[in-house]
Parts: structure tokens; sequence; C-alpha cells
């Protein structure tokens, strides 16, 4: 019985592994292609003492996406953390969080009529506690002021 137990969890860690990088997979591929649909607006950063662009009309304009990784990514991160080490299951899912977070932010000044994004920022945040069991949460948000 116990050996069962064992193979049932080593099966469902198995096909966890191969749904989640097929959805990691095909969130890339949409990434692509909707990055080729915005790549004409501008994102600038101005320093203090720089002119800023004559603009009409002004909006800040946000993204933001909560993207969590799969259990089998958080295991394999906790064994990584246990011997020290980059832990490159956690890098994609950042990256994924940070490129959505962006063209959504991007999508949201296109509908607004923007030209371009000033003074681009991005936070993240970790939403889950220390203490649970549920692997990566994070939340990704991107601003900055569109004009017009």
């Amino acid at each position: 019985m116990e050996y069962f137990e064992l193979w049932f969890f080593l099966a469902l860690l198995l096909i966890g592994l191969f749904a989640g990088s097929l959805n990691e997979q095909q969130h890339f591929r949409n990434l692509r292609e909707r990055e080729k649909r915005v790549r004409q607006l501008s994102v600038i950063n101005f320093g203090a003492h720089e002119p800023l662009p004559d603009a009409r009309d002004a909006i800040l304009v946000t993204g933001s996406v909560v993207i969590a990784s799969d259990l089998f990514r958080y295991y394999v991160a906790t064994l990584i953390s246990l011997i020290g080490g980059q832990i490159g299951v956690y890098e994609t899912l950042l990256e994924r969080g940070r490129r959505e977070a962006m063209l959504r932010m991007k999508e949201a000044a296109i509908a607004q009529g923007a030209r371009q994004v000033l003074n681009f920022r991005m936070e993240t945040v970790s939403i889950n506690s220390e203490s649970s069991n549920q692997g990566a949460v994070v939340e990704v948000i991107a601003y900055g002021t569109a004009i017009r």
C-alpha cells in the first residue's frame, strides 16, 4: 500500500510538471504575439533635469498580474534552496510576470490613445506567506504616465 501511495504521488508530480511546462510554453507564445502588436508604443524614462515632451493630455496607466508557480517547481526550488544556488525555476515565473504586466500596461495606454509612456516603473510583491506550502505566488504591477 505504501508503494502505491509513493507511485501515485510521483505520477501526480510528473503530470504537474508536464501540464505546467505546456502552460508556460503557451504563455510565452502568447506574450511574443502580443509584444509584436504593441511594439510601436515607446516607453521612456526621464531624469529629474530633462525636459518632458509636450503632452496634450496625460493619464496614469497600469498593468497588473498575479502569477503562481506549479507545485512541481515549488518542490524543485525547495530542494535547490537547501543546497544553495540559483533557483532557475522561479526565474521564468518572474519573467512571465514582468512581461505580462508590461504588456497589460502598454495595451491600456494604446486603448487610451497614448503615443508614449513616460517614467515607467515596476513593482513585484510576494503574496503567499512564508509558512504556506503552495509555491510562489507573486503580483507584478507596471505603471507609467501615458501621454497623448
